[in-house]
């Protein structure tokens, strides 16, 4: 009786094991596939006069993937441009690589639609069409190892709610043309003069400010919140140069100016690192006078630029258009 009570047990027990491995099989069997999901940017604003950043952002990571595309790369950039996946790509994927991409251009072609530049520094070896004249160039074309690719982006979807999809290849086209220096809205730069009431306050601030060295506070006008950059990037600083809002004139420097006064200061500083270098800083500031004394009311986020100098927006690159089927 024992015997035949130990040989069921037995049985049963085998069954339980059989049963658990075939449905564990069966579940694995019958689980749906997956889709791999598309690498996608959400759109924050698609209307015509909404931000750029989406689509710019867009168009950098989409040519960072064209770049290090090679063969059997069709799936990653299908994730930006669906009709990839039918392109023929050759070489290594990854032999060239973007180091750094930067939207340096960007124009609204129509409502949804955008035509982006992208900069991108190159590394990994280029070869010219023929080695023995022109041997390869490891860090890509042009002395800078910059290249530029020109990107067309679609919104897809209601605004806010949608993404972006590339229309066609990347073109990789010239550089974009550089604008000449805007005038700003200051009179010329004079070397900063130690007697001046207000380089002392802003050879401490900056100092306060840039190199740890003090209490920032003490500098700063009632109600202006500023606070020193951390982990303190220099040693030292030195006030070069001033220049004073184009129309105002210059007070007298070394004496106490009067309560309620205001001067906004255009201010070449020279600071130094830890390993010596000096680095030239440029900071548009409104002092504000109080008891006697200088103080800090504001670093405005941008200098004053002149009447008339009011920037435009860039204008659509002249370079050609189209696109290849295949790698730039």
């Amino acid at each position: 009786m024992v015997a035949n009570t130990a040989v069921l047990v037995r049985w049963v027990a085998w069954a339980l094991l059989i049963g658990g491995v075939l449905l564990g099989g069966s579940a694995y069997l019958s689980r749906p596939t997956q889709a791999v999901s598309p690498v996608r940017v959400a759109a924050a604003n698609v209307s015509d006069s909404g931000t750029s950043l989406g689509p710019a952002g867009f168009a950098q990571l989409y040519v960072a993937a064209y770049i290090e595309a090679g063969e059997g790369s069709q799936k990653a950039l299908a994730a930006f441009y669906p009709a990839a996946a039918q392109v023929s790509l050759s070489g290594k994927a990854g032999e060239q690589r973007a180091e750094q991409t930067a939207a340096v251009r960007f124009t609204t072609v129509a409502p949804g639609y955008w035509s982006v530049i992208v900069a991108a520094r190159v590394t990994g070896p280029t070869v010219a069409a023929d080695p023995a004249v022109e041997p390869p160039n490891p860090t890509g074309a042009g002395s800078s190892g910059l290249r530029y690719f020109q990107v067309a982006v679609r919104a897809t979807g209601a605004a806010g709610q949608g993404g972006y999809v590339a229309v066609a290849l990347p073109a990789e086209v010239s550089e974009p043309g550089h604008g000449g220096a805007p005038s700003l809205d200051y009179g010329p730069s004079v070397p900063a003069q130690a007697a001046d009431l207000a380089v002392q306050t802003l050879q401490a601030f900056l100092g306060a400010y840039l190199t740890g060295a003090g209490e920032l506070d003490r500098y700063l006008s009632p109600g202006t919140q500023l606070a020193p950059v951390t982990p303190a990037p220099y040693t030292a600083v030195t006030v070069a140069q001033v220049a004073e809002h184009a129309g105002a004139t210059a007070p007298n420097t070394a004496q106490a100016p009067a309560d309620g006064a205001v001067r906004r200061l255009l201010v070449d500083t020279a600071a130094t690192t830890g390993s010596g270098q000096q680095r030239p800083l440029t900071y548009a500031v409104v002092l504000k006078a109080r008891a006697g004394r200088w103080e800090v009311a504001a670093i405005d986020a941008a200098p004053d630029l002149a009447t008339g100098a009011t920037p435009t927006a860039a204008a659509t690159s002249p370079a050609a258009t189209s696109t290849g089927e295949g790698q730039g």
